[in-house]
């Protein structure tokens, strides 16, 4: 009986001290180096805490990031974001273990999607940076100069691997591209964005300019230089181009909107590249538009100069298209099923177009000898004589 109680009494102290540690919390935690912050927050995400002392008079933020159940081949950082709710444009503190067990702890200003985590000076006065690593725990101590006097900052933490002395990106998915939210510094009080609006926003610009000038266009130019050579398919083909041209330009539209909404919300990150192309795509699309209603009538005098516009026009725009997505796959760094999916589709459109090519000129330059033989005298196919010139072979003797 007795040692039926020591079981039950051992089993009970181990649940304690997992449910204890499965269920931790800011509060009542002890800095070993005897530091005391009157202020915390259960981050939501990636086993994060932030204790905090704020001082409104001279505007001064004293924090303490722990992120718990870590490794010494892991990198952690957390942030804070003067412009916007996302990770660029944040202003970082970043640490980690490095190859000889030091750590180093440093400062890293956060300018794209793609960043390597450059040590480099913030937009506002960091002083007292340093970390620790003990217990799977890691510590980030700083005191931060807040250069605008609101009491509410956007901030940011993260995790990733690390190789060698260099940081790795992080993961693209789950609580890592979640772990963003706002602070109230007076109140405490907190709420977790996860990136929601941003990344939501992100994606419908990706996909709406993907499928309009990644996919719709160059539908749109298969059909009306193949479909065309038909003759059971005149005049459906011009219906079927026009209609799909104008999809394609509306959602592109719409597409090259939300990414100005996009550019508008982070000005301190500007892709130039991508930008510009976007532009010029929106430019060169309306020309197309406007060139339509411009067209003229087959038999006239300008229409084979007309022609020339529009395809060059087009088959530029489609060639840009292209290239700005692939563009944006590297801005947005995407699970890699999502640009192999997009390469697919453009493979499989260019197989076709060389499938089609090849079988219309078949049918060109058949069309082109029956109409040739048609217009030949019928006396030079031997009809009207043995040898083809309307007369008779002599007879031999």
């Amino acid at each position: 009986m007795a040692r039926m109680l020591e079981l039950v009494l051992s089993l009970s102290i181990l649940m304690s001290m997992i449910f204890s540690s499965t269920a931790q919390s800011c509060k009542g935690y002890a800095f070993s180096s005897n530091k005391i912050f009157r202020a915390c927050n259960d981050l939501p995400y990636l086993n994060s805490y932030l204790h905090w002392n704020y001082d409104s008079s001279s505007n001064k933020l004293q924090i303490a990031y722990r992120h718990t159940g870590i490794t010494s081949s892991r990198w952690v950082s957390w942030a804070i974001n003067p412009t916007s709710t996302g990770m660029a444009g944040s202003q970082a503190l970043v640490a980690f273990q490095q190859t000889d067990g030091t750590m180093r702890a440093y400062t890293s200003p956060i300018s794209s999607y793609q960043t390597s985590l450059q040590e480099g000076k913030l937009s506002f006065d960091v002083s007292d940076l340093s970390a620790t690593l003990a217990n799977n725990e890691i510590i980030i101590f700083a005191t931060i100069g807040l250069s605008n006097t609101s009491t509410t900052v956007n901030q940011v933490w993260q995790d990733g691997a690390v190789s060698g002395d260099a940081t790795q990106v992080h993961a693209t998915s789950g609580a890592n591209v979640q772990s963003m939210g706002t602070l109230n510094l007076l109140s405490g009080e907190s709420s977790s964005t996860g990136g929601n609006d941003r990344i939501r926003k992100r994606n419908i610009h990706g996909v709406l300019n993907a499928v309009s000038w990644g996919i719709l266009l160059p539908i749109g130019a298969l059909i009306a230089r193949y479909l065309k050579v038909f003759k059971s398919a005149d005049p459906s083909w011009f219906y079927l181009h026009v209609s799909c041209q104008s999809i394609a330009y509306i959602v592109g539209v719409a597409g090259w909107g939300t990414g100005l909404k996009l550019g508008s919300e982070s000005a301190s990150i500007q892709y130039d590249a991508h930008r510009t192309i976007g532009i010029i795509l929106f430019c060169l699309g309306t020309l197309q538009v406007f060139a339509l209603l411009l067209r003229p009538k087959p038999d006239h005098k300008y229409r084979f100069y007309w022609n020339i516009y529009h395809h060059l026009v087009g088959y530029s725009v489609i060639i840009l298209s292209i290239i700005n997505i692939f563009k944006g796959f590297n801005i947005l760094n995407p699970d890699k099923k999502w640009k192999n999916a997009y390469i697919g589709v453009i493979a499989a459109l260019a197989l076709n177009a060389v499938w089609f090519e090849g079988y219309t000129w078949y049918l060109v330059v058949k069309r082109k000898r029956s109409e040739i033989a048609g217009k030949m005298p019928r006396g030079m196919n031997g009809s009207n004589g043995v040898n083809g010139f309307g007369g008779r072979q002599h007879q031999g003797v």
